[in-house]
């Protein structure tokens, strides 16, 4: 207002914009509330994202005696299933998840594969006809006295079908008995199953999904009744396991839970090291080394041996059987409670294992605890296989082999201790804080993303982390839309599915923590929500309140914006004037007018070229007057009565406005993406030193596709950049600089046909 009122603009200089076509996502309000794409809070869920106080939910107990057969890899079960309805409601029937049944030759999940001929491969074609005999065969489905009990199977889903509905408060339990084909996992695939090593002709197991599982009854869903179609994964209630596995007697078994009967089937030595690594914080313990492995793979022993297993409040089981493996541990030290860490690998995995294993067990733990709780299970365990990464409580299996020679690649060491962060962490995210994986895979895999890249940097410095960093998103954002879906789209419909499911998600957590909240605000909300859905089952909405709650930051329009659209980032800075402050003094404007005259007079090539020529009048004094020597750029009398006058009526506000010189830079932006962000400048000015500027995204909120802002700085800028920390994920850099800053792409002058001499992606090997 002060300056519409009482001054002109002496000095405008224009950059132009390069015009870009418009977003036509950009016609809906970017921060409308999420009142209709989130459940209406209840009393099972509040409005503050944490559970109301009629929220409950359903468990299931579970007894069982599994046996694998070493000699045609096949697993038989038994198991009493006592299932305890909390809830409001009288169930008619139970559900049961078969998941094994995605691998019978029946499966919906190899009839729904689509692709083109250029697509095909080995795996593809012989998913046409599948040979594997997969799936489960139910043998007996028997209520608690032994009496048949009713049941249909509908492809991946059992229904049990009660005489009676179960009641609020009551429990029912039944038995079911089974058995199915363990899949070869290297040559068809899967989260579970064998593997073979023919040098010693040995198996090594890593087996979970083995049993039918009960699934979800909650107050959103009802029923979980989505099938198992291979990429949505599990929703499954909490409960108590009592587990007896039998194996050859040369077999290690590592499971859920904690070992019962350890003084039946360990050797005396074996305990002894057990216990010795209870106290070993530093180093891991050997419990079978590999001098040990290696003699107990080499010969086959007859005989069962059980392994017995309890497991408390714990959403699945998973475990793993060999006679290759090598064990070791070490305790991890909590305020709550210690835990041991542990891995089981053969000796096909050294030397990375037996150096890292264990430590990135042990570093994960601490890390995820730091931003949530403290690990409430006795044992975290990491097993390895060749390259399967996945999760079950207490127990995961990693890939990460080294050559036969020992020798690794910096790709294979970094990607076996990243995916042993990652499937560790699952421990937390979804095996504890249980979210919904069959609907919304990014509330384990995108949260569990996100702290495995926290845990990643707190390892080593300059880790590579593949995920994480807003930089490393951009490509995929900016990319085809035909090809990218929103985060919030069920698992089995998403494109691109690790960009999508682990990758913006992990980013979007790593924008708030860094750029949108902030650290502090972030991390205590994060822990709250954490902490608020421990050991029970949150939906996307618990997530998006708890953190808008505890931060007391309204972030609907970034749920929005990063999890229902495809929206991308790209704010381009369009254009820059550059003002001064008309202070009227007649003195200073005049002289400015004359340096410009002179400077443009100067410029211009016809009077270069005529510094040399004598004029006309030049040679005729006689031509000479008034304007001769007159000078339009010298203050007159009269301006400068009429300038002091006009000091008088100022008052001390507006005179040391005035008198402080300052330069005025109108900016204009564009929302080209569509995404609302934080404006993120860098200032840098003609003394090199510079300044950063932070605008919060509510900047957008009356226009979300152009915006102006004046800035006002004691001293010239120079330079100025957009996004200067590469931290909103922007899509396109080149409208971020001014002046306009061109970053050269690379070519090669000459093409080889013949690539040999590149070199070795494991340097370990060459030098060796």
């Amino acid at each position: 207002m002060f300056f519409n009122k009482y001054y002109s603009l002496l000095l405008t200089i224009t950059i132009p914009a390069i015009l870009f076509g418009q977003n036509p996502n950009l016609n809906y309000n970017k921060f409308k509330q999420l009142k209709e794409e989130v459940a209406t809070p209840n009393v099972f869920r509040t409005a503050s994202g944490a559970p109301g106080h009629q929220y409950y939910q359903n468990e299931a107990d579970y007894v069982m005696n599994i046996f694998l057969n070493d000699q045609n890899q096949k697993l038989t079960g038994s198991e009493t299933i006592k299932y305890h309805n909390n809830s409001p409601d009288e169930l008619e029937y139970l559900w049961i998840q078969l998941d094994q049944n995605k691998r019978a030759q029946n499966s919906d999940s190899y009839k729904i594969q689509t692709g083109d001929i250029k697509s095909l491969n080995t795996r593809s074609i012989k998913n046409m006809d599948p040979e594997f005999k997969g799936g489960f065969n139910i043998t007996s489905v028997t209520n608690s006295d032994g009496s048949p009990l009713s049941f249909t199977i509908n492809q991946t889903m059992m229904r049990i079908n009660l005489s009676k509905p179960l009641l609020p408060k009551e429990s029912f339990e039944f038995n079911i008995d089974w058995w199915y084909n363990i899949n070869d996992r290297l040559e068809i695939g899967g989260r579970s199953g064998y593997e073979y090593f023919e040098d010693d002709q040995n198996y090594l197991y890593t087996i979970a999904q083995f049993f039918p599982r009960m699934c979800v009854y909650n107050d959103t869903e009802g029923w979980q009744n989505k099938q198992f179609l291979g990429t949505g994964e599990f929703t499954l209630p909490f409960g108590d396991y009592d587990v007896k596995i039998s194996v050859p007697t040369d077999h290690i078994v590592a499971a859920t839970g904690e070992l019962v009967n350890a003084k039946e089937i360990l050797s005396s030595e074996q305990i002894e090291r057990l216990e010795k690594a209870k106290n070993s914080e530093k180093e891991p313990v050997f419990i079978v080394n590999e001098k040990e492995a290696i003699k107990n793979e080499k010969g086959v022993k007859k005989g069962i041996k059980i392994w017995h297993y309890k497991a408390e409040n714990v959403r699945d089981f998973g475990w793993a059987s060999s006679r290759k493996f090598i064990w070791d541990a070490m305790i991890v030290r909590q305020p709550s409670k210690d835990v041991l860490a542990m891995s089981f690998y053969p000796k096909e995995g050294n030397p990375l294992w037996e150096q890292y294993s264990t430590k990135v067990v042990a570093h994960t733990l601490k890390c995820y605890s730091k931003y949530t709780f403290d690990y409430p299970y006795p044992v975290a365990i990491s097993v390895h296989t060749k390259w399967i990464g996945m999760e079950y409580p207490m127990i995961c299996f990693n890939g990460g082999r080294p050559e036969k020679d020992g020798t690794y690649s910096k790709r294979t060491k970094y990607g076996m201790i990243g995916v042993i962060i990652h499937e560790v962490g699952h421990n937390y995210f979804p095996m504890i804080i249980n979210s919904d994986e069959r609907q919304w895979t990014w509330m384990d895999e995108g949260l569990n993303t996100f702290l495995q890249y926290l845990t990643e940097q707190e390892f080593e410095k300059g880790y590579p982390s593949r995920r994480g960093p807003a930089y490393k998103i951009v490509n995929y954002m900016k990319g085809d839309k035909d090809r990218i879906s929103p985060i919030m789209t069920n698992s089995e419909s998403i494109h691109q599915f690790g960009n999508n499911a682990y990758g913006k998600p992990a980013t979007a957590m790593n924008i708030l923590r860094e750029t949108i909240m902030g650290r502090e605000l972030f991390d205590y909300a994060f822990k709250i929500y954490s902490n608020r859905w421990m050991f029970k089952h949150p939906n996307p909405e618990d997530l998006f309140r708890s953190l808008e709650d505890a931060s007391s930051i309204d972030l609907d329009w970034f749920w929005r914006g990063w999890f229902y659209s495809t929206d991308h980032v790209d704010i381009s800075l369009d254009n820059i004037k550059y003002y001064r402050i008309n202070d009227q003094n007649p003195v200073t404007n005049k002289a400015e007018k004359k340096i410009n005259f002179t400077e443009v007079y100067n410029k211009d090539i016809s009077n270069q070229r005529n510094k040399e020529l004598v004029t006309y009048r030049e040679n005729d004094k006689g031509l000479e007057d008034f304007y001769t020597s007159y000078d339009p750029f010298k203050a007159t009398p009269k301006e400068i009565k009429k300038y002091e006058k006009f000091k008088e009526n100022l008052n001390e506000d507006e005179l040391e406005i005035i008198n402080s010189n300052q330069h005025f830079y109108e900016l204009e932006f564009s929302n080209i993406g569509g995404l609302v962000m934080p404006i993120i400048l860098d200032f840098t000015f003609l003394d090199n030193t510079n300044k950063i500027i932070k605008i919060p995204a509510e900047i957008w909120k009356k226009n979300s596709s152009k915006i102006t802002k004046v800035f006002a700085f004691d001293k010239e800028v120079n330079l100025i950049e957009l996004d200067p920390f590469m931290e909103t994920a922007d899509t396109d850099r080149s409208n971020n600089f001014w002046p306009p800053k061109m970053e050269p792409s690379k070519f090669e002058l000459y093409k080889y046909k013949n690539r040999r001499s590149r070199p070795s992606d494991n340097p370990m090997k060459k030098k060796k």
